[in-house]
């Protein structure tokens, strides 16, 4: 649980420190967030105006060099699609070391070198356009149809997307660079599904068991982030497109028992225990989303034609309340367990992800 500053001027007035305890602790954390730069832990997560429109503004230039791109911008051609990536990477990247090293600006200079980990895709594009490289998936379209459509011949971009983001992370530790290497995988096990079927195009049902597999390996990646490091949420991405991954499988799951479904439904209950252990809300959204859909389930086909279902539904909302109540008044012994118990690493230490 983090402790604010008035926190510690409210323990000195009742005496449980001393003002002379209370001054070195002020100026010990206050010389610990100077540091902040050099103890290779990443920016605080901050939701205000500035950080909003950096956020967005990346969006804009990462989508339109990719996502948004028009067949027009295609055509140039591979050669100066390749230049065009080399120019924005090489602009962002002195641009973004500037605002990082230079002016201590974290946040916007870790988001420009975001962009330029996302021109990798654009710039493999372009080499495999130009001398043709595209191997026996055949050219799967334009570099817009990369965030579209899942096709082999895209893995050599997802492959330099993760190199690239992982050579940026070893220069500037930013959490949201983490996101970038975690779209790619998670399309690269799209793109690999074909090779696990042995089929040149794998079925729904392959492709949603490979990403059950692929979302709880990088839950599993997520986990021993969270255990080996303190400083700063790197594992906030990971976590979540992790729970993209898994529960999207999980959820489009087709022909299951009604014994399935309930499984299903306690599946996302204990999803948000995880959250309340782990302090993850991703984990609560996914599960109540779950369980949202089980309802619904129940609702539209089990109890169509029930009087009594939105009765019991109701009580079952009441138990849920008084549940949290429960939790509420032994809030403090239930943390002191989960302290005694979790391994240091994947202790609580804020409501995140």
């Amino acid at each position: 649980m983090p402790y604010s500053a008035k926190n510690l001027r409210d323990a000195a007035d009742a005496g449980v420190i001393s003002a002379a305890d209370l001054e070195r602790l002020l100026a010990f954390l206050a010389s610990s967030d100077g540091k902040g730069a050099d103890s290779g832990a990443g920016p605080a997560a901050k939701f205000d105006a500035a950080h909003v429109l950096w956020y967005v503004g990346a969006l804009i230039v990462i989508g339109a060099m990719g996502l948004f791109s028009t067949l027009a911008f295609t055509q140039m051609g591979g050669r100066a699609l390749t230049a065009c990536a080399i120019a924005y990477a090489t602009a962002f990247t002195v641009a973004g070391h500037h605002l990082w090293y230079g002016k201590n600006l974290r946040v916007p200079g870790g988001l420009l070198i975001a962009i330029a980990v996302s021109m990798a895709p654009l710039a493999v594009y372009g080499i495999q356009d130009e001398l043709g490289w595209w191997g026996k998936f055949g050219k799967p379209g334009t570099v817009h149809d990369f965030y579209i459509w899942v096709k082999g011949s895209w893995l050599f971009m997802e492959i330099a997307t993760i190199a690239a983001g992982i050579v940026a992370l070893r220069y500037f530790r930013f959490a949201f660079i983490v996101a970038i290497i975690a779209f790619a995988l998670w399309f690269m096990s799209m793109d690999l599904a074909p090779w696990f079927s042995g089929m040149d195009y794998a079925d729904f049902e392959t492709r949603r068991r490979v990403s059950i597999w692929f979302g709880l390996a990088v839950l599993a990646v997520a986990w021993i982030v969270d255990y080996r490091s303190r400083n700063g949420d790197f594992a906030f991405w990971l976590h979540l497109f992790g729970l993209m991954a898994f529960w999207g499988g999980i959820t489009a799951s087709e022909g299951s028992t009604e014994l399935g479904k309930a499984v299903y439904c306690l599946l996302n209950v204990g999803l948000i225990a995880l959250a309340v252990i782990l302090m993850r809300r991703a984990y609560a959204v996914f599960g109540a989303f779950g369980i949202c859909i089980y309802l619904g389930h129940l609702a539209d086909v089990v109890f169509k034609d029930s009087l009594w279902f939105p009765f019991a539904l109701s009580l079952i909302g009441i138990a849920v309340i008084a549940a949290g109540l429960l939790y509420h008044r032994n809030e403090r012994a239930i943390a002191g367990w989960i302290d005694a118990h979790l391994p240091a690493g994947l202790r609580p230490r804020s409501a995140t992800a």
